[in-house]
């Protein structure tokens, strides 16, 4: 089997994948992508495995490092990138997924780091041999939970200390899976659902069936504080993949357009609206102005940690004031085209301040005919699905 233009024999075709999604995460790939193109051609099985092992090696990334420095009594940063992957794949297995042979792990692990460093093929097999499932006393919270520590200083003075640790936690596990089914229809019987709290949003109890989206509960409940009148004229400027575009869409908007940066995201959003690639950014292309208006923001997205884990080792606090900043030049673009007494909803899948509130009250500061209607979180840990943010501004007329 080929993956990533290395020929790696002796490893199973799911570890293969999951060694070449890493590197490719390590070298700034995202999680998803990088296992979406590379497990395309394998079996549901294996490539269940391969996610399994990529996904717990990035949630529990803090926790295997210090494992490595027990039974190796080296710092992984001081490691080659494959043999500390290579460690941290077998780790994984070895203490974390209670069916997967030691064996099959340890010998898979040597296999790959022979093909990129020969020689630490030794060093790799010595160090799993000490591997054992003994309980372990991990030296801090940070290690703990595997988040970083100013991650969780911030949650802590935004949200108090029971909640932050709740935060990480979330992380650590496998998210639910959700689907949306407008209110009044029923869900396909190939699959078994159950009906949530939030109106129209299923949990998916059974594997999605072959081009089924899955959305988010949180995100289907805050398209929910938006009051969408049939008739009325809708705008998404942010709105690749589609999933809150096609919720809108269920209200008989009068005109509605979606609006992405990206053609090639955009082309996500099923044609059943007007679709514009521009930059929400930049001065907008219309003439008139619009009822309702989502501006679901571009933003770090550390409400979505679960499902993007990458983020928590990616993630520096330089980027907040950068998202801030665009994210405000966003719903200025926006304001200059609502209508009076029209409603604008900002959101993010962001837990920092510097993206939400802070925007918020920076907008109504520069627009005093703005109100805000309500603001709402949902945090993992207390809610289901992922962190959410979202606040109901209305230009008064």
């Amino acid at each position: 089997m080929r993956v990533t233009g290395v020929s790696i024999t002796k490893v199973s075709p799911a570890r293969a994948v999951a060694f070449a999604v890493l590197e490719q995460v390590a070298e700034g790939a995202y999680l998803s992508d990088a296992l979406r193109e590379q497990s395309y051609q394998l079996d549901a099985r294996d490539a269940g495995l391969a996610s399994q092992i990529a996904f717990g090696c990035l949630r529990f990334e803090k926790q295997l490092d210090y494992l490595i420095r027990v039974y190796s009594g080296r710092k992984p940063n001081d490691l080659d990138r494959a043999v500390a992957i290579a460690l941290r794949a077998a780790i994984f297995q070895m203490r974390y997924l209670e069916r997967i042979p030691a064996h099959a792990a340890v010998h898979e692990s040597v296999e790959f780091v022979k093909q990129r460093r020969r020689a630490a093929g030794g060093f790799v097999n010595a160090v799993l041999r000490k591997v054992t499932r003994e309980e372990v006393s991990w030296p801090d919270e940070e290690t703990a939970l595997s988040c970083p520590e100013w991650l969780l200083a911030r949650w802590r003075k935004h949200f108090g200390e029971e909640q932050a640790r709740g935060i990480a936690k979330a992380a650590l596990c496998e998210p639910a899976a959700y689907i949306r089914i407008p209110p009044g229809a029923a869900p396909p019987e190939a699959i078994t659902t159950e009906r949530t709290q939030i109106p129209g949003c299923w949990r998916l109890l059974s594997p999605p069936a072959p081009g089924m989206r899955l959305h988010d509960i949180s995100s289907q409940a805050v398209l929910l504080l938006l009051d969408a009148q049939e008739g009325q004229s809708y705008l998404d400027l942010c709105a690749a993949p589609g999933n809150k575009t096609l919720q809108a869409l269920e209200t008989s908007f009068g005109l509605a357009v979606a609006c992405d940066i990206s053609e090639r995201r955009i082309r996500e959003v099923p044609p059943v609206c007007p679709r514009v690639v521009l930059d929400a950014a930049q001065p907008l292309p219309f003439s008139r102005e619009f009822d309702r208006i989502l501006v679901d923001a571009p933003c770090s997205g550390t409400g979505t940690l679960a499902r993007n884990p990458e983020i928590k080792w990616r993630v520096k606090p330089q980027d907040f004031p950068r998202f801030h900043r665009k994210q405000l030049r966003i719903a200025a673009q926006a304001l200059a085209l609502l209508a009076p007494r029209g409603q604008l909803l900002y959101a993010t899948c962001s837990l920092e301040p510097e993206e939400n509130e802070d925007v918020v009250r920076e907008i109504q500061s520069m627009n005093p005919g703005l109100r805000i209607e309500r603001e709402m979180w949902r945090l993992p840990g207390r809610d289901e699905g992922d962190g959410f943010y979202a606040a109901l501004l209305t230009r008064q007329g």
